[in-house]
């Protein structure tokens, strides 16, 4: 009776993590195409073939479906920052390594899959959990670049690290922002480069 009773959650888990799979895959072609607004939750529904009653099962609201989505979306970005931070020889390289992936991949995103930009840029104005674990984790990388830099020699020891690290986060907000990027598309070449200089000599012991 036991091994019964401890077997049938084991049996429903594959199969329930298949089906929201399946509900996010859905929703991420359908927000392709049509957008975050105008998908409805019974469109989803409609594309896999199940009751629209079955998809609240696994998600309570369509924002939980773009929570999925963006969380993946915006972890991506974050992964193309890791990526390049780590081969940088010092917290100098570090930093403006970190600035122009931020920009370069947000900036790919927006033009080559507008839709799921424009669900991470309505996370990031709705204050979404995965838009707010995306700004805390770039903060974090930040904060370790700063503080390897000061270990170095190569950045200033005098000012209060979190008020240097929030002080630079707020320069670097209108390009690593989805929200604000949008808007500043006519700087992205220029800006990355010119803010972490300033940032840079603003940093020196």
């Amino acid at each position: 009776m036991s091994e019964n009773a401890s077997s049938a959650p084991q049996s429903r888990g594959p199969s329930d993590h298949s089906v929201r799979e399946q509900i996010v895959e859905a929703a991420e072609e359908h927000f392709s195409h049509y957008g975050y607004e105008k998908t409805t939750v019974s469109d989803l529904a409609k594309a896999i073939g199940i009751s629209k009653a079955y998809i609240y099962k696994f998600f309570d609201s369509k924002q939980a479906i773009g929570e999925a989505i963006c969380s993946k979306t915006l972890s991506d970005l974050i992964m193309a920052v890791e990526e390049a931070v780590a081969g940088a020889p010092t917290a100098t390289e570090k930093f403006r390594r970190m600035f122009k992936s931020l920009v370069s991949t947000g900036v790919s995103l927006f033009f080559n899959d507008r839709k799921l930009y424009d669900i991470a840029a309505h996370s990031a104005g709705e204050g979404w959990p995965s838009a707010r674990a995306y700004a805390q984790r770039i903060e974090q990388i930040l904060m370790e670049i700063v503080r390897e830099g000061r270990e170095s020699g190569e950045f200033e020891r005098k000012t209060p690290l979190d008020e240097t690290v929030n002080a630079i986060f707020l320069v670097m907000q209108p390009y690593v922002n989805p929200l604000l990027l949008q808007h500043n598309l006519d700087l992205v070449e220029d800006a990355p480069v010119q803010l972490s200089n300033l940032v840079l000599r603003s940093l020196a012991p």
